[in-house]
């Protein structure tokens, strides 16, 4: 899986980041503050990952996502409005709650010493990942950013998000790597999806959030990994 390999291209929420649950608390509480109509029909992360990939190719499609949820839990705001008190709820997960998953650090800290570039690929905004960087304890004290990536693109770096391939292009463009070269980290259906579209092998960790799309994910999947521990045993039967 690493053995020959370059780059190291990770995914965030709900690859490195065990914040799925939370963006579900996040949204099921803005809908409450926000609309009138708080009725949970359907699974809020799966409804939400559908509504982003439909409008992937949208100047902000999380705006577009915020007007979809005016409509279908009626709100009197704007979705400009919406999106804005999204913000605020979301501040204090982002800081305080949101950690790493379970030995992802760990494995983040082997690949470094072992001369892997790593890049983060997501489709996380530029606000979440500054907190991420400069406020949050937890991934500072465990894995900071600055010391681990060598690139970091989020939702703003390409027009088209995942399940477009462009922002794994970019990436190799700005590294002179080829596909051979990388391997991609990933989560969800969207982001394997996006890597096998880039033509780049793709290994899944496990994430109950996307257990709908599971059987999708594990076709399209080069590896498959139940949490950072075993990825990390497997990669160092490769490397040692």
């Amino acid at each position: 899986m690493i053995k020959g390999k370059k780059v190291v291209i990770f995914d965030l929420d709900g690859t490195l980041i065990d914040s799925i649950g939370i963006w579900n608390e996040i949204d099921m509480e803005l809908i409450k503050r926000t609309c009138e109509n708080v009725v949970f029909d359907t699974d809020i992360g799966k409804q939400r990952d559908a509504v982003l990939k439909k409008y992937s190719k949208y100047p902000d499609s999380y705006l577009e996502y915020c007007s979809f949820l005016k409509e279908k839990y009626i709100s009197k705001l704007t979705k400009e409005e919406i999106k804005k008190i999204r913000y605020e709820i979301a501040d204090e997960y982002l800081r305080n709650v949101i950690d790493y998953k379970p030995s992802a650090e760990k494995v983040l800290k082997y690949l470094k010493e072992k001369g892997l570039t790593l890049v983060i690929a997501s489709t996380t905004n530029d606000h979440t990942i500054e907190i991420y960087k400069n406020y949050n304890k937890n991934i500072i004290n465990k894995a900071n950013f600055d010391d681990i990536f060598s690139l970091i693109y989020s939702k703003g770096a390409v027009k088209e998000l995942k399940p477009s391939p462009d922002v794994h292009y970019k990436v190799l463009k700005e590294l002179n790597v080829s596909k051979e070269d990388c391997i991609i980290i990933e989560d969800s259906l969207i982001g394997v999806e996006a890597a096998n579209n880039a033509g780049i092998d793709v290994a899944v960790i496990y994430d109950k959030f996307s257990d709908g799309n599971r059987d999708e994910i594990n076709k399209l999947a080069s590896f498959k990994f139940n949490d950072f521990k075993q990825m990390l045993e497997y990669i160092k039967s490769e490397l040692e």
